[in-house]
């Protein structure tokens, strides 16, 4: 499967932007997904997962009450909507997505077998 992330760009601190995952090549109900970001000179970070049906989320502790992870399976999508954002949240955002397997905590990047093409989110203060 292929994912594509889309939606990144400049923000002020305290705004809002939405990015978008879309897949090809696989549907996507197959998949559990998440999203990661990283920074310059930082590793790659968890920020939030969504099971396979999308009744059940994992957030990052830093943007809990913040960020909002959803899908729609039959558009072959994963949503992130971020609010309030922060110049922390700056980084280079990817969605994953992992084949079903167990004891998984989805929150470490080689529990996920496929990743996107990076966006860009710069917050500024």
């Amino acid at each position: 499967v292929q994912l594509q992330a889309s939606g990144g760009g400049p923000v002020q601190a305290g705004g809002s932007l939405g990015l978008s995952c879309v897949t090809s090549g696989g549907a996507i109900r197959l998949y559990a997904l998440g999203w990661f970001r990283q920074s310059p000179g930082k590793e790659r970070e968890f920020v939030a997962h969504i099971s396979w049906g999308g009744d059940k989320t994992i957030y990052a502790q830093s943007v809990k009450g913040r960020f909002t992870i959803s899908r729609d399976n039959a558009e072959n999508a994963m949503y992130l909507q971020m609010n309030n954002l922060e110049p922390e949240d700056t980084a280079v955002y990817y969605c994953a997505a992992s084949l079903p397997g167990s004891d998984r905590k989805w929150n470490r990047t080689y529990e996920y077998n496929y990743w996107g093409r990076g966006t860009l989110v710069t917050v500024s203060s």
